[in-house]
């Protein structure tokens, strides 16, 4: 066993992502529809022009501002907004929106893909065994699978909608192996509490990620959520990132894939790990992330200076032998689940 005392983060060291999602396609159809063996048509990308108004914050009128012409404002915002957005329909011959992707379960999780320091290795590799042969991933792998029969990949398109079934199926050699259907609106998005009626489902389904994540089991999901919505109602995709804001000339940009209106995998991923309940004074489930970062709240709940943060906790576990408690071990090794490059920059 190296010595504990002269061991070093390595620089490099980097983990592959265990679940790995694919895009989620968007389809739609009829909810009556959804145990026939017909095809649903894809939902495309529409593009649409608008006139609006003006509603943006202008800039202040003040003691401050006596070059800025009054009428000038007023005529600013008497002027029509015009833009081109895209947007994603469903027809009025369709009242649920289907949305299809795949999951699979890698083994693995604490074997660095990368990491140039032999004794670094070994002492990361025999902690987070000790935890596998402890823990088996089940607290991990139950929250994972309640993302999955909850519904929470569907992100917008979950609220509002009348009914959600989620349909999971194991594929073995193409074919389902398995399958179980869920009321996604019987879960609750706060906590971690299966109904009564869907325990055993989730426990199938729970067993089944950890055996993946140990790696007992070759583990692919197919995943197929109906969300009843009504008829011609606007679904949501993922909305397109565009670096460069003086390209193009539409206001909002849709995902697509090969014409089929779709999330991204990312979008997709992060859902699935929305299982931290463990950062102080915890409310809602956040994603695990390394600072506990929600960019819609611009709030990062793990900060170094508390010492809850990934860094700080795997640190700790690896380099002092302190042991995180059991609900910051479930963490760390959530986020090696997520994946990620965490090498120590050496000092110049």
């Amino acid at each position: 066993m190296p010595n504990e005392q002269t061991l070093k983060t390595a620089s490099v060291l980097a983990f592959e992502r265990k679940l790995d999602p694919s895009d989620a396609l968007f389809f739609a159809g009829r909810w009556q529809e959804r145990n026939t063996s017909g095809n649903w048509p894809p939902v495309s990308i529409q593009t649409k022009s608008v006139r609006g108004v003006i509603s943006n914050r202008l800039v202040k009128i003040g003691e401050d501002s006596t070059n800025i012409d009054p009428a000038k404002l007023d005529a600013d915002i008497e002027k029509p907004n015009l833009q081109t957005v895209d947007v994603a329909m469903l027809s009025h011959q369709a009242d649920t929106l289907k949305v299809v992707f795949t999951l699979r379960v890698l083994a693995g999780t604490g074997q660095p893909s990368a990491c140039n320091s032999d004794a670094y290795h070994q002492k990361l590799t025999a902690a987070i065994k000790e935890y596998a042969d402890a823990n088996k991933f089940a607290e991990l792998a139950r929250r994972y699978a309640e993302n999955l029969a909850n519904g929470r990949f569907l992100w917008r398109n979950r609220i509002g909608a009348e009914q959600i079934e989620v349909r999971i199926e194991r594929l073995v050699d193409g074919e389902a192996e398995q399958n179980w259907t869920f009321d996604a609106l019987d879960f609750h998005l706060l906590d971690f509490s299966a109904p009564d009626a869907a325990q055993t489902g989730v426990q199938e389904l729970s067993d089944l990620i950890a055996a993946g994540l140990r790696g007992d089991e070759h583990v692919l999901l197919r995943v197929a959520a109906y969300a009843r919505i009504g008829e011609g109602q606007e679904a949501f995709p993922s909305q397109e990132l565009i670096l460069d804001c003086g390209r193009g000339d539409k206001s909002k940009t849709l995902y697509e894939v090969n014409g089929v209106a779709a999330i991204h995998s990312q979008k997709i991923g992060n859902a699935i790990r929305t299982i931290d309940t463990w950062y102080p004074n915890a409310g809602a489930p956040i994603a695990v992330e390394p600072y506990g970062s929600v960019t819609t709240q611009g709030k990062a709940y793990r900060q170094p200076g508390k010492h809850v943060d990934f860094y700080t906790l795997l640190d700790n576990w690896i380099l002092r032998d302190k042991a995180p408690n059991p609900d910051d071990q479930h963490y760390v090794v959530a986020v090696l689940v997520r994946g990620g490059v965490f090498g120590q920059k050496e000092k110049d």
